[in-house]
């Protein structure tokens, strides 16, 4: 796939929620963390779906089902249908169903959101290797997945059966922290068996396959915390997205983004959906955005004006990305982003 190099975060006249008919948003770090509604999630939601603007939630967790993530989230004060939302077990499921005969056992390793997704597209999900399984697939368990598990898939996946994996995501946040995610968990099965999984979730394009195909989106937006998956998963979808800083990324994490991890548009929280962008514009030898002017120096980048300190973050991005080319920028941007407090 052969994409121009993102250089600069791009502006926009119209708000968001109109400018997109869809937003594909992730979950954790963007509408709530710890099971708690992140602030001004709730609300900002509420105004762009009064507005016509669709909302689809798509995760990579494929341990709970839909219907238990739409009670969540509509306990949250954010009204939910299970058929708005995403998960990667829905698309593992689908991989799967396009590549095994019609009613197929599949031998699952993970939680209830892989048997629901499997048995959802006509196949039958099985518990032991010696069930003759004609695929095994392995998703987010829950941390009372037992070990023996792991050992089931290694004995079907070493006697030829295709192994799928619902997302490699290393780690999970949880309310005491980072936890082991399901990407830990394959690699334990990669390691014992030397075989390589089929991934269906975010940032790979089964998953974003699976939210055209279930959300109709003719212009979605994807909406996510991570880099390296919510807006690696745009990029490879072809798709416009907006990164919110109230998760896992910070400014140091964005200004280094490679080409494929930087996002269409930055901001704090899901208000940014209700805004328009301000447009970062060419300034001298560098660029400016709102008050804040940057330009990339021989070892740090530099920052000077005043104003919103996002408007600095944005400038920064051009600069640093402009520097970067399809790399990674290697200048000093920590005087600047503590300037702005980020």
């Amino acid at each position: 796939m052969s994409q121009t190099v993102r250089t600069r975060p791009e502006g926009s006249g119209q708000a968001l929620s109109k400018a997109y008919d869809t937003a594909l948003l992730d979950l954790d770090g963007v509408v709530y963390a710890g099971g708690n509604a992140i602030a001004y999630a709730v609300e900002s939601l509420a105004t762009a779906r009064s507005g016509g603007m669709h909302l689809a939630y798509v995760t990579n967790n494929a341990l709970r089902t839909p219907d238990v993530v739409a009670e969540h989230l509509t306990e949250l004060g954010i009204p939910t249908e299970a058929s708005d939302v995403i998960t990667s077990a829905q698309a593992a499921a689908r991989l799967i169903s396009e590549q095994v005969p019609a009613g197929a056992r599949v031998l699952v390793i993970g939680g209830e959101g892989l048997r629901v997704a499997l048995r959802e597209r006509g196949l039958e999900p099985v518990e032991s290797a010696d069930d003759d399984p004609a695929a095994v697939v392995q998703g987010f368990g829950g941390a009372d997945l037992p070990w023996g598990r792991f050992a089931e898939a290694c004995y079907a996946i070493a006697r030829g059966v295709p192994w799928f994996a619902s997302n490699t995501d290393l780690t999970i946040p949880s309310a005491r922290g980072i936890a082991p995610g399901n990407g830990a968990a394959v690699e334990v099965v990669r390691i014992a068996t030397g075989a390589e999984p089929q991934v269906a979730g975010k940032p790979l394009p089964p998953m974003h396959r699976e939210t055209i195909l279930r959300t109709g989106a003719k212009r979605p937006l994807v909406v996510g915390d991570r880099l390296d998956t919510d807006i690696e998963g745009a990029f490879n979808g072809e798709v416009d997205s907006l990164l919110v800083l109230t998760g896992v990324t910070d400014g140091a994490q964005l200004l280094a983004a490679p080409p494929q991890h930087r996002p269409t548009y930055v901001d704090a929280d899901l208000r940014g959906l209700l805004t328009g962008q301000p447009e970062v514009v060419e300034a001298g030898d560098g660029f400016r955005c709102g008050g804040w002017t940057v330009t990339a120096g021989s070892e740090r980048l530099e920052l000077e004006g005043d104003g919103e300190a996002l408007d600095g973050l944005r400038a920064l991005c051009a600069a640093a990305w402009t520097a970067a080319g399809q790399g990674t920028c290697e200048l000093d941007g920590g005087k600047a982003l503590a300037r702005l407090g980020l």
